[in-house]
């Protein structure tokens, strides 16, 4: 399991259930602070649910069992759930990907190896059991999204009445509803950076930096963007006390270029005024902007016709690579499957020099805005203010816009 999402809730104000079947996995993030509380029984847990409700509650639970059950067992008790989605690694059902309901943990390990034609069977059973209990669910008003791990594509496949009357899924890719229209389309994504130091206090001055520099682009911001910048000074202001870090001294938090920048810039002056013991390396996840190209999740909300090319993350990675990246990778595969998607990433060591300011004042500007210009000849709204907004902070930067067409004038002609 991840423990992003109970993490994420928790900071939200929420009260969020995720199910695992994997009791050692489950007990790591447990003991790792990304869950609150764990519970096997189902009848003790819609207790638990119920009262954090009538306590107005912020509270993340886990559930150790199959998220059909759940569902299913929540729809029969009328347990509103207001947001689900589903995180199964369904890019691989066969092979431990996806846990079907009716078996255990260790049953279902044993079947993969021993008979493989019979699990099949029975994951194609229980993704139908699980579409049926949603779609209960969604009757009665939760949102439900899919998060581009191939869970509509494997129900469809199983024969679950998951698809609309014109053969479009019920359900939208989280990118279509939420990310694409709200974060990406306006250069909105994944920031990361690590400090080379490992040392806990150097994350703290970096969450300080990150935090004043985005408080001070707020003041100037457009009323299109100032949610997600609020979204993000909380994220980043709350993340030290919440113990988000396993590992590396790292960080993430969603910024659009001018943000990507500034934080980057000043990271790059505190390693040279010594307020940081050492070097910074930045880079961003692939669920970005521009760094990926996936028709079922990244680039699900470009409409026209060309989320099935892969030529944006090649692009944005050999763009990269000649305006300064410290390195960068092409590769297949990564949250939705081999052969459905194309990623381009990188990273970027920040040492303190001037000459690094300026690579990473050209390369994040290159990174954050081809990607905004591919969704803006889209003709998506918040693509084409974006991309038109910077233009004229940056006359250098010249992007053909669309012409965009009166459909009425067209179908009169037709």
């Amino acid at each position: 399991m991840s423990g992003a999402q109970p993490k994420a809730a928790k900071i939200a104000g929420l009260i969020s259930v995720i199910a695992e079947v994997n009791p050692k996995a489950l007990q790591t993030r447990y003991s790792q602070g990304w869950v609150d509380e764990v519970i096997s029984d189902m009848d003790k847990l819609i207790s638990r649910v119920k009262k954090a409700r009538e306590l107005n509650e912020t509270v993340s639970l886990a559930f150790q069992g199959n998220i059909v059950d759940l569902w299913e067992k929540f729809a029969d008790h009328d347990i509103r759930v207001d947001i689900g989605s589903d995180q199964t690694s369904l890019h691989n059902p066969w092979a431990g990907g996806y846990y079907p309901a009716g078996l255990s943990f260790d049953e279902a390990n044993r079947m993969i190896s021993d008979d493989p034609e019979k699990f099949k069977s029975h994951v194609r059973k229980s993704l139908i059991r699980q579409v049926e209990a949603i779609n209960r669910h969604t009757k009665k008003g939760t949102y439900f999204f899919d998060y581009g791990n191939a869970f509509l594509l494997e129900a469809s496949r199983a024969g679950a009445d998951i698809l609309k009357p014109d053969g479009e899924f019920r359900y939208p890719s989280y990118v279509q509803d939420i990310m694409g229209p709200l974060c990406f389309d306006y250069g909105f994504g994944p920031f990361r950076w690590v400090c080379c130091s490992n040392n806990p206090a150097d994350l703290a001055v970096t969450d300080v930096i990150a935090a004043s520099t985005l408080e001070k682009i707020m003041k100037g911001a457009p009323e299109k963007i100032r949610q997600q910048l609020e979204d993000n000074i909380h994220w980043i202001k709350e993340a030290g006390k919440n113990k988000l870090v396993v590992g590396s001294q790292a960080r993430i938090l969603y910024a659009d270029a001018e943000g990507r920048i500034a934080i980057a810039d000043a990271f790059n002056q505190a390693v040279a005024k010594g307020k940081l013991r050492a070097p910074v390396v930045i880079g961003r996840d692939h669920h970005d902007v521009s760094g990926t190209d996936s028709p079922y999740r990244e680039t699900s909300n470009i409409y026209d016709g060309s989320r099935f090319t892969a030529d944006m993350a090649v692009q944005n990675v050999i763009g990269d690579s000649f305006r300064g990246a410290t390195w960068v990778s092409l590769h297949n595969g990564g949250g939705v499957g081999w052969g459905e998607v194309i990623n381009g990433g990188f990273g970027m060591v920040l040492d303190g020099l001037e000459s690094t300011g300026e690579k990473l004042r050209m390369m994040l500007h290159w990174d954050v805005n081809n990607g905004i210009a591919r969704r803006s000849w889209a003709r998506n709204d918040g693509a084409m203010f974006a991309i038109e907004r910077e233009m004229k902070k940056t006359p250098e930067l010249i992007v053909t816009m669309p012409f965009i067409a009166d459909d009425k004038l067209i179908d009169d002609v037709i």
